[in-house]
């Protein structure tokens, strides 16, 4: 009797580990699916500017409504040189928000426009300065919504073509003689699926004003979460 229970009970234990080797082979093939399929959804993702022309990567820029940057820029003059890291934020039509990271000096400093009102907040003095009704200036060359702007009224004077390593370049050209500003060029590196690099240039194609993005996000914000800050340092006001 003791051997004919071991027999029964040892086919039990088969039949189990086969069982459990059966949920265990299904559950692996469950993981890898799901791995697969979001591996795949994240690579497409990566690879949007890399499967479109080059009419529509420049359709793709035109129609950006709002952006979050961290950007490095190099102000150069006959005199001298300037560096500055910072923080953009823009939502259309008219939302900004500007965080100075470097130079030290300035480090903290924000200027933000809601659409009406300008205001200048300096964390390290503990003091802001609002401009009440204060004029928008759509011309600024450190901003990427002013360059589209800019090329969207262009008409026939802007122009967008591939260069070597894979890279797009929007150009715009001044048709004003005597300014000292020539050129303006966005570059795109289409493989990285970027923005990399804001030109402005004088008619020697000398840089004037060079932003590279570190990094960008693009319509991922929205007005009110550039605005949603406190101003609990003392105010004047204009």
């Amino acid at each position: 009797m003791k051997n004919v229970k071991k027999v029964k009970n040892l086919k039990w234990m088969k039949k189990g580990a086969i069982l459990l080797s059966f949920l265990i082979g299904i559950i692996i093939i469950v993981m890898i699916y799901f791995f697969q399929k979001n591996t795949n959804k994240n690579w497409n993702m990566g690879n949007t500017l890399n499967n479109k022309t080059i009419q529509e990567i420049e359709e793709y820029i035109l129609n950006i409504s709002s952006y979050e940057a961290e950007i490095e820029v190099t102000v150069t003059s006959n005199k001298n040189e300037n560096q500055y890291k910072m923080k953009q934020s823009y939502s259309s039509p008219n939302i900004e928000k500007q965080i100075v990271q470097e130079p030290s000096n300035l480090q903290g400093l924000e200027t933000i426009y809601d659409g009406k009102d300008l205001t200048i907040r300096n964390t390290k003095l503990n003091l802001t300065t609002i401009y009440q009704d204060y004029p928008y200036l759509s011309n600024n060359s450190l901003w990427l919504h002013s360059f589209i702007e800019e090329y969207r009224e262009a008409k026939n004077n802007g122009k967008t073509r591939l260069l070597e390593e894979n890279k797009i370049i929007m150009e715009l050209e001044s048709q004003t003689s005597n300014q000292s500003v020539q050129y303006k060029k966005l570059v795109i590196n289409k493989e990285e699926n970027k923005i990399e690099q804001l030109l402005v240039q004088d008619k020697n194609q000398k840089n004037l004003v060079y932003i590279l993005y570190n990094e960008i996000k693009i319509n991922s914000l929205k007005k009110d979460e550039i605005l949603a800050f406190q101003l609990d340092v003392p105010t004047m006001q204009y």
